[in-house]
């Protein structure tokens, strides 16, 4: 599924630039030692998340039908909450990430504490191991995946992250951070609409949001009486739109439409997705244009508003410096030598 593919080969990458750049500033620094506990941090990062989405698969097994409904709505919600904080959180750190990197680990060598090291190199990966947990869960539980296709599918997208973060840092492949990370959030933010709104339903059937699976509580307004029962609904188009077919499964799997979805669903879908690909949109925008701003600031205080000097300074600095760059800039072994 693409959904799952694409969370493993984004996270995968942060992941594999992160250890890349520690590695790579550790090795520079002539310290094999702390290559060996970066190592040991990111192993112990992929046992905290190995043994989290094993909890997330198999813990819930035993209990009710609603605690089920109840914890599924709600890990999809924290699913939700968590990818949409690191799509903003890349697009705002993908530039300064070596120096930030390298800044804390600078850190922690001059400390000297070996864990420091180990903890800095686990948080660091296992907050993509754990975003990818999560994520995969939640989206093989919406999606109707079996956890064996959705890890299968999210094992392949981190082989590829892999192959090319190490590409990568070898010199063999460039890559365009900035625009990658740009084009796979807008595909996780649709794909994450489509998680809210399954929380949502979740929730309902939990009978912790108003829903069509349960009826009107006596204290409930008779102006929201249509958030419960048959009218609570937005459309049910199973008939026209098969939920099991292709077209109906594809819908599913890209941007979270399903044949039968309640109001409450429909508007957290619509709401989520409109609001929050309009402000990553902005935000993306204006993530690049800053340097270009202070570059033509720079520039255009350089040369100044009006046109007329400007054009003059131009004019009489390309004339009178030909040949002084040229005794500058070339070398004057006499003048020293003599002096």
């Amino acid at each position: 599924m693409l959904a799952t593919f694409l969370i493993g080969f984004r996270e995968g990458l942060e992941a594999a630039l992160v250890v890349g750049i520690l590695i790579a500033y550790a090795a520079k620094l002539g310290r094999r030692d702390v290559i060996r506990k970066i190592w040991l941090g990111v192993a112990l990062a992929i046992l905290i998340s190995l043994v989290t989405g094993f909890i997330l698969t198999y813990g819930a097994y035993g209990l009710s039908f609603k605690a089920q409904e109840l914890i599924g709505g709600g890990l999809s919600l924290v699913a939700v909450a968590m990818v949409t904080g690191m799509i903003f959180w890349m697009l705002k750190t993908a530039k300064n990430l070596r120096g930030e990197l390298e800044g804390k680990l600078s850190k922690e060598i001059i400390k000297g504490s070996g864990w420091g090291i180990v903890a800095l190199a686990t948080i660091s990966v296992a907050r993509e191991g754990l975003e990818t947990a999560l994520f995969i869960w939640a989206t093989t539980k919406t999606f109707e995946l079996g956890p064996a296709a959705g890890l299968i599918n999210a094992v392949a997208g981190i082989l590829v992250a892999a192959l090319l973060g190490w590409a990568m840092q070898t010199g063999l492949v460039r890559v365009n951070l900035s625009r990658f990370f740009t084009w796979s959030g807008v595909l996780l933010i649709v794909f994450t609409a489509g998680i809210l709104a399954y929380g949502v339903h979740d929730l309902q059937e939990a009978d912790v949001l108003p829903g069509p699976f349960a009826t009107a509580p006596t204290w409930a307004p008779e102006a929201l009486h249509g958030l419960w029962g048959d009218s609570a609904w937005a459309f049910q188009i199973g008939h026209i739109i098969s939920p099991d077919g292709f077209i109906g499964s594809l819908l599913k799997g890209t941007v979270g439409f399903t044949p039968e979805m309640s109001k409450l669903e429909l508007v957290a879908w619509a709401i989520y997705l409109v609001t929050v690909l309009a402000v990553f949109i902005v935000k993306s925008r204006k993530t690049p244009a800053k340097p270009a701003a202070t570059k033509t600031a720079a520039t255009g205080s350089a040369a100044g508003p009006a046109t007329s000097p400007t054009t003059a300074q131009a004019a009489t600095k390309p004339q009178e410096s030909p040949n002084p760059p040229k005794s500058s800039k070339s070398p004057n072994p006499v003048e020293p030598v003599s002096g």
